[in-house]
Formats: structure tokens, sequence, C-alpha cells
């Protein structure tokens, strides 16, 4: 399904305003300020400076101040450490909550490109691990966490909390098996190492990026993995079957449950069917509650 006109969420400029003018919506609790994740937030901005910009209401007051949506810890660093000013983007929708609930936390992809901005400033990877409180292997591994992925793949998983195992599993895939592991990923919401090690030993020897090596995974054999193979394609056309007829296949569920749920709901049909056919009033019931079910499912994958 293709989606058009998508709303951009953000103003592309950014703002230095004054921090007295940036109102926040709610305090930073004390134990959050004792806290190792507080600490090495405010570790970070004292040793790199802000790099995240804190989010602000697009429409400012009468007296120009702005209501902060994101970036509240960040803002009571900055005034701790006697800054006056921070730079900010300015949100198209009000709605905190909203936005809140969508970035609080850095997928890793979004933590991989934060690092990479950092550098690219000329912040020396010793003083980017040391207000990241880690050592400078670890940056170097986020560094070139997406070398070899591809754009695609990126899209997909950039808004996840993806083991970053998992993309070096990825390399050793081609760009098309790439995409399909990912979407058998999102399919199943699971993104650790040990499933993409699982998919790629079901991956094919000519879909791999070094096909002339022999895939070496650990605790299986050959045969193992040429089984796996198999399954695995089996598994994908069966999927992707599934995929292209599950939006018709609920629709007439769910036409099919309402009108059932109706002619339950008379009583008459319904003592009729309970005395001379029982066993048929229970395939009804049984339809009306399983796309109950899937309603309930659908709803909450939107929410």
């Amino acid at each position: 399904m293709q989606v058009s006109n998508v709303r951009v969420g953000f103003e592309q400029t950014i703002l230095d305003l004054r921090l007295d003018k940036v109102l926040p919506h709610k305090q930073v609790p004390e134990a959050l300020k004792t806290s190792a994740r507080y600490k090495r937030i405010a570790q970070s901005i004292a040793e790199i400076g802000l790099i995240e910009p804190l989010v602000v209401t697009r429409e400012a007051s009468d007296n120009g101040s702005r209501l902060l949506l994101d970036g509240h810890a960040r803002r009571a660093i900055l005034l701790d450490l006697g800054e006056t000013e921070a730079r900010c983007i300015l949100a198209l929708d009000d709605e905190a909550f909203t936005y809140n609930k969508r970035i609080n936390h850095l997928a890793t992809i979004q933590e991989h490109f934060m690092i990479v901005r950092a550098l690219e400033k000329g912040v020396p990877e010793e003083k980017l691990a040391r207000a990241l409180d880690v050592n400078i292997g670890h940056i170097k591994r986020r560094r070139t966490l997406l070398d070899g992925v591809c754009p695609e793949v990126i899209e997909m998983l950039k808004d996840r909390f993806v083991n970053p195992s998992t993309f070096g599993v990825l390399k050793k895939m081609k760009p098309m098996r790439q995409i399909e592991a990912a979407e058998l990923m999102h399919s199943v919401s699971n993104f650790s190492s040990s499933y993409a090690k699982a998919l790629l030993a079901a991956t094919k020897q000519s879909d791999l990026a070094r096909p002339e090596r022999p895939k070496k995974i650990s605790g299986m054999t050959p045969e193992q993995m040429a089984r796996m193979e198999r399954e695995m394609e089996t598994l994908q056309r069966d999927f992707k079957a599934v995929e292209s007829s599950y939006g018709e296949d609920v629709l007439h569920l769910v036409i099919a449950s309402g009108y059932l749920s109706k002619l339950v709901a008379n009583e008459k049909i319904e003592k009729y069917l309970a005395s001379s056919s029982p066993e048929i009033l229970e395939k009804f019931r049984a339809i009306i509650s399983s796309a109950s079910l899937e309603s309930q499912s659908t709803t909450a994958g939107l929410s």
C-alpha cells in the first residue's frame, strides 16, 4: 500500500533560542538527575556540546516563548552548565506525547548518525568515547556500522532497536537478500543477531556477498544449512502469498462477522439454532470472536 502526501513533521531551519524562552511542560525529577543516563548525557554535552537540538512548538507566544516538546533533560543540563541559548528545531505538530512516543530514545541507526555527525564536526574519537562513557572501540564500530548495508534496509530499520551485531550478519548478504531478511525481521519483530544468523544460514550461496566463500555457522553442519535453505524458500513463498491476500481476507471476515453478529443477536434465531443446530451456533460465535480478536490486534498495531 502506498502512502501519499506525507506531512513533514519539522521545519528545516534550526534556531538559536534563549533558554528562558523555552518553557518546559514538565519538571525534570530529582531522581532522574542522579541516574547514570542523566549523568552520561550531561558528560556528553559538557565534552562536545549539544548535538541533538531541542524540539519546540512552532508558534511563539506573545512574549516570544515556545513550549518545549522534547529535550527536558538536555535543557536542564544546559542551564546547570550556565548556557543561555540552545539550538532548537520547530515541530509543526505540538503534540508532545505523540512526538516523544516515537523518538524519546535513540534507535541503533540514529545513534550511528549522531556519532558520525559529531566526528564530522571534528570531535576526536577519544573525546566522544569519554563523553558517551564507552571505549574507543565502540565508537569505531558504530562509525562503520552501516558500511555494506543497502539504503533500503537502513530506511526500514532506522527507527528500530536493532542488535548492532545484526548489521554485521546482514553485510554478508547481497542487497536483495538483505531486504528480504529485513522484511522477515519486521514481520516477526525480531531484530536479534541470533535470528539474523538463522536467516544467513538459510540464505542461498549465490545470495551471499562473497558467494565463493562457504558459509560457516557455529553449531550447524552443511547438511543442516542446506535443509534450512529449502525450508526458508518455502516459508518465504508462503509468507508472500499470505501477505498479498491478508487484507482482503480480513475484510471478508469482518463483513461476515458483522452479519453473523446481527443474526445471533436476534433472540428467535439464536433460540432456534441453539435447539436445532447448536454446533452451527458455536461455529458462528467462534467466527464472531475471531473477528473481534483480529480487529483488536489490527488496532493495536496501528496505535
